[in-house]
């Protein structure tokens, strides 16, 4: 074989042992990227792995797989990004980070190049990089190629990944690609731990709100447990040190719960403060949503730095208790360090804010019922009290009706004196009315006839005698005595009397005819007379009666006797009351029996 020919075959096989080799370490490469791919999503999928081990991991494969000199991952933290894992191999490399532990985003830095442009930047030499502010430090550490890959999320960058080697070696589009898939599974690792940490937040949440909620069940109208469990699930989840509930009674905030201060003595008033005292206050009762003030050292206001100085307080935050825009009270957290409230903290707190809001409102409205219930329970202890009295009152009515007139016994018992029963002098009209031949029906008729004509006969008398007020001194087989103007004065007792005679003459005509219809002669008259008689109870103690004595008595029966059928007999005295309004027949002067003088009679005209 020719020696040329010899020589290109040489050629050709070192050229294929160098495309060997060369792909031998590509494939080598590519299966260390993909090993370290596979244990980044391996420690990704692992369960319960803080996401500070992931990123460390994340960070350790591309400063590995890179051949960078250093890696360092930065988080967003509000307006700012800050370091959070990093792998390096320069000794120097540690100071440079505490110095630049807090970047924003710019074209200063590297990473705040990355996050500002949000796609991948690489400075080939930080030394000679125009835009690239702290050269110095680079020269102290050595840095001179850097490649920043920002952690995109929803357009947004929520972070960055930096490379940096000591030397001026660009990194390759492999690198770099291989970079952004690390980023990649850092978002994933973040938005994991993002989902995580709120999901066990909003688990905490709702824990803290349901044993809230349990407490204020458990306490009705009891609101210092409440208050304490509002304070102690409010501080812990917000990462409070300390703080207060105040309630505020229109001048003066009272401390009802504290949490994170030394145990009171017992006997210790409360702590309170006077709207004036602290303008904070005064700015929430003027109807400031909350106060929060991230510093109190900063601040003009020297109660606030006082505050600081005494307890170590830094960060402070109020929140009101309000209900319809009143002012309940107030709720303080406090921290001892400079760390603002989140607004999740502050919606929160808000949240427990409500929930104080609403036991005290619970407590009120249980208050108002009990005494409202207690009220109750008065009137109806007094409502029994009366219905007892006044059921002993019908009874003693009912067994005083037994033996007196009605109107008598009711004004015993209303006035609660018995003292109108006794003996008195009075002027009254009497009424006396009886069936004529009531002797002779008795003899001809049956008995049975007899007690069916009198219940029948008393029915109809005896409600128009209460009907004109009459009083019923008693019925005595036919008859009936009636008087007027006692024990209830009134007055125009003869007209009444009269009236009251002239209904009795209809009705007892009615009843007169149909038993006449039955062959009985009978009728019906009256006698009525005016004068001075003595009233009050007479009988025995088994059987009393209240009636009138007296001359006039005698009179009206007297007039009663000599009525004849449809007659009503009245003396003089009742006819000089009542010509005006009746009609009147002259009689005459009648000698009556008893009575040592002629009496002047009329009759009243049906």
């Amino acid at each position: 074989m020719p020696d040329d020919s010899i020589g290109e075959l040489g050629n050709t096989i070192a050229a294929l042992r160098a495309e060997l080799t060369q792909a031998q370490a590509e494939r080598d490469e590519a299966r260390a990227q993909q090993d370290a791919v596979a244990e980044v999503l391996r420690v990704v999928a692992r369960p319960g792995v803080e996401l500070a081990v992931v990123l460390h991991a994340v960070v350790a494969a591309a400063h590995r797989l890179c051949a960078a000199d250093y890696a360092v991952l930065f988080r967003k933290d509000g307006d700012v990004y800050r370091w959070a894992a990093f792998g390096h191999t320069m000794a120097s490399v540690s100071d440079e980070l505490e110095r630049n532990a807090v970047i924003r985003p710019g074209t200063g830095t590297l990473i705040g190049r990355a996050v500002l442009e949000g796609r991948p930047v690489q400075i080939e030499d930080a030394w000679t990089d125009p835009l690239y502010e702290p050269k110095e430090d680079q020269r102290k550490g050595g840095i001179r190629t850097m490649l920043g890959v920002p952690l995109m999320r929803e357009g947004e960058a929520i972070g960055a990944m930096g490379l940096a080697r000591g030397r001026v070696e660009p990194f390759t589009d492999r690198q770099i690609a291989l970079v952004e898939n690390f980023a990649a599974q850092a978002v994933i690792a973040m938005e994991n731990a993002r989902l995580l940490t709120e999901t066990r937040e909003a688990l905490e949440q709702q824990t803290a709100t349901a044993e809230v909620l349990q407490v204020i069940n458990s306490s009705p109208g009891d609101l210092a447990p409440v208050f304490e469990a509002i304070l102690d699930k409010a501080h812990r989840l917000c990462d409070a040190t300390r703080g207060t509930l105040f309630l505020f009674d229109g001048e003066t905030f009272r401390a009802a719960a504290m949490h994170g201060y030394p145990p009171r003595e017992k006997g210790t008033p409360p702590r309170t403060i006077r709207v004036s005292e602290d303008p904070r206050l005064a700015a929430l009762l003027a109807g400031e949503r909350l106060i929060h003030v991230p510093d109190l050292t900063q601040v003009d206001d020297p109660i606030a730095r006082a505050v600081a100085e005494r307890g170590g307080v830094r960060t402070n935050l109020l929140l009101p208790l309000r209900r319809e825009g009143g002012l309940l009270g107030v709720i303080s957290c406090n921290r001892h360090e400079v760390r603002p409230f989140s607004d999740k903290d502050i919606a929160l707190l808000e949240n427990f804010a409500q929930q104080a809001v609403i036991a005290m409102e619970n407590a009120r409205l249980l208050g108002e019922l009990r005494q409202r219930t207690d009220e109750v329970a008065e009137l109806n202890r007094g409502l029994e009290a009366r219905v007892a009295e006044q059921l002993a009152e019908l009874q003693r009515v009912g067994s005083l009706k037994r033996f007196l007139p009605p109107q008598v016994a009711e004004m015993v018992v209303s006035q609660g004196d018995e003292r109108i029963l006794e003996s008195h002098r009075r002027e009254i009209v009497v009424v006396f009315a009886d069936v004529r031949n009531y002797t002779t029906f008795t003899e001809t008729a049956e008995p049975e006839e007899v007690i069916e004509f009198l219940g029948a006969y008393h029915a109809v008398l005896g409600p128009l005698i209460t009907r004109f007020e009459g009083t019923l001194s008693h019925f005595f087989g036919d008859g009936l005595m009636v008087f007027f103007n006692d024990p209830v004065p009134c007055p125009d007792p003869a007209q009444r009397a009269v009236n009251m005679a002239v209904a009795m003459r209809e009705t007892a005509s009615e009843l007169m005819g149909a038993w006449r219809r039955r062959g009985h002669r009978i009728g019906f008259g009256v006698g009525i007379a005016q004068g001075y008689a003595t009233l009050g109870q007479i009988g025995f103690a088994e059987r009393m009666d209240y009636t009138a004595i007296g001359t006039v008595t005698n009179l009206a029966a007297r007039l009663c006797d000599a009525a004849q059928d449809g007659q009503i007999l009245i003396s003089g005295r009742i006819a000089t009351a009542v010509e005006g309004v009746a009609t009147l027949e002259e009689i005459g002067d009648l000698s009556l029996k008893g009575l040592s003088q002629a009496v002047a009679v009329f009759n009243v005209a049906p």
